[in-house]
């Protein structure tokens, strides 16, 4: 039995050998993951095939996980500069769209051809199956796999080597996103305050409203040389020493409100602990920190909560998420039965419940086909990766859903998306691969060309809207570039450079505007036809 004659031999052949030369180094420069995808063009056009489900099965597995990834910080983006990501999508799709009229106005190429030329410069699934119910040409699948080639490799080899090129420095990309992303949180601080202030002697934590005036939480206080729980009876007299947690802002209004800082220490006695608690319960996820009564039931305080990297003040309202640390301070006794609410089990973290990754890409793949009409000449859906980037979005921000926990772990996601975005680049590479010879011999280098100027021009002029509007964070324009061309190899080129999520948000962002906007372009040049 010939192997190469097995397409799951091939598969992982090309992938083996992809992993090779993508950690070939030459001066600073490597393709890592994205190396996959040129062994497989060269695999398909030596005549090697990989079955259409293979691609299919690793694009819905990579988008759904991107959605996952990039859905909790989705919303905050879209708040602080959906603007400027939008404007330089429709930078991007208003361009490739212009200079594909100009295309057929001038370049003498049939109109059928040029949108093909589009779509597949895009990389656009969707925009070619809107193209073909518009127009009814075949001509629309040539001009579709003419582009599609350079559609893919030189987004690829664009978002590889600008940041070589122009020498940018990743790290300070990484650290300017992250305090960016941290501005909304600033940092949690602790300090101990002495009680000066003659109008809050003898008066309690609760009539005092101390965590409502100043979003600050007491966690501590020595009263005549003995350690009292801050509960809201708790009675403040002049002299008592009380430890805060919050913010520079909070701790400020706290010493305004109570009296000076000191540098004394309130010791911990034995009966009393203050631990990390990681939060892997089930039931409380989704959950208010109001709801479990923990003040009432067990005279326990959450100081601070940690999520994703990042130091939260603990508000009623705040809704836990799966792998939120909490910081609890309460009695041995009482801190056994916090932990029984909370879980911190770590082994939960990393075991994978694969149904809620089945149902929500079964949703996904459900809304994707979806189809609104809009009188006779216009049809859009979302189409397979829309939908799945879709669901996959909304479901990582709700979290939870009665017993369902929609989350997934760091290395879940991690291996789900990287095993995805392999046999995606595998199919997709083959696929371009497989005609690219004949194709030059029928049409020429000149649609090629066209092509090729449609994928690199609309990137090259969002760059500079990019410049003039104002300074974006690098990994985010490489992900807003990426989305706004529909090019999920780029963004699988992105993604190597980093650890960091900010890409993969701003694609997420961006996709489906440049999908709709993309579809809309199309139906208007069909009209020109």
């Amino acid at each position: 039995m010939d192997l190469l004659t097995q397409p799951y031999f091939v598969l992982f052949i090309i992938i083996c050998i992809g992993f090779i030369i993508g950690n070939i180094n030459v001066k600073g420069v490597s393709l890592d993951i994205s190396a996959i995808i040129f062994v497989a063009i060269l695999f398909g056009h030596l005549g090697y095939e990989i079955p259409p489900i293979i691609g299919q099965l690793g694009l819905i597995l990579f988008i759904y996980t991107i959605g996952m990834q990039a859905g909790p910080g989705f919303f905050d983006s879209f708040r602080k500069q959906g603007r400027t990501l939008v404007w330089i999508t429709s930078v991007v799709i208003i361009s490739a769209s212009l200079i594909t009229f100009f295309t057929f106005h001038w370049g003498g190429v049939e109109m059928p051809v040029a949108i093909g030329l589009l779509t597949g410069a895009l990389t656009s699934t969707p925009g070619l199956a809107a193209a073909i119910d518009a127009t009814n040409s075949p001509l629309i699948s040539i001009g579709y796999g003419i582009a599609y080639p350079f559609g893919v490799i030189g987004v690829i080899l664009f978002v590889r080597l600008y940041p070589k090129i122009f020498r940018v420095d990743i790290k300070a990309a990484e650290k300017e996103y992250e305090q960016e992303a941290e501005s909304g949180f600033p940092e949690i601080k602790t300090r101990i305050f002495r009680v000066e202030n003659d109008a809050i002697h003898n008066k309690s934590i609760r009539d005092l409203r101390i965590r409502s005036m100043t979003n600050a939480v007491i966690s501590r206080i020595l009263h005549n040389g003995e350690l009292v729980i801050p509960s809201p009876e708790a009675i403040l007299t002049r002299g008592d020493l009380i430890k805060a947690v919050g913010t520079e802002e909070s701790l400020q209004k706290i010493g305004l409100l109570i009296g000076s800082e000191t540098n004394e220490e309130i010791p911990i006695p034995k009966s009393y602990e203050v631990q990390s608690i990681l939060v892997t319960n089930k039931e409380a996820v989704n959950k208010t920190l109001r709801s479990f009564n923990l003040w009432r039931t067990y005279q326990a305080t959450v100081t601070r909560v940690r999520r994703s990297g990042i130091d939260i003040t603990p508000s009623p309202n705040l809704r836990l998420q799966m792998g939120d640390k909490l910081m609890v301070a309460c009695s041995s006794e009482s801190m056994k039965q916090v932990i029984t609410i909370f879980g911190n089990n770590d082994k939960k973290l990393s075991d994978t419940d694969f149904f809620p990754i089945a149902a929500g890409i079964v949703l996904g793949i459900l809304l994707g086909n979806l189809s609104l009409s809009y009188g006779n000449d216009f049809t859009f859906s979302l189409g397979l990766t829309g939908g799945v980037l879709t669901v996959g979005m909304i479901l990582s921000r709700m979290g939870r859903t009665g017993p369902l926990i929609w989350s997934m772990s760091g290395a879940a996601t991690q291996l789900l998306r990287q095993v995805g975005l392999m046999f995606f680049l595998v199919e997709v590479g083959t696929k371009a691969g497989a005609n690219i010879e004949e194709t030059y011999q029928a049409y020429g280098f000149k649609l090629f060309a066209m092509g090729g100027v449609i994928t690199l021009l609309p990137m090259i002029f969002a760059l500079i809207a990019a410049l003039l509007l104002k300074k974006m964070n690098f990994l985010t324009m490489m992900g807003t570039l990426t989305g706004a061309m529909t090019s999920t190899p780029g963004l699988a080129a992105v993604s190597p450079m980093t650890d960091n999520n900010a890409p993969a948000v701003a694609y997420a962002t961006v996709y489906p505007v440049a999908m709709v906007l993309l579809i809309v372009c199309v139906q208007i040049l069909a009209a020109f036809g």
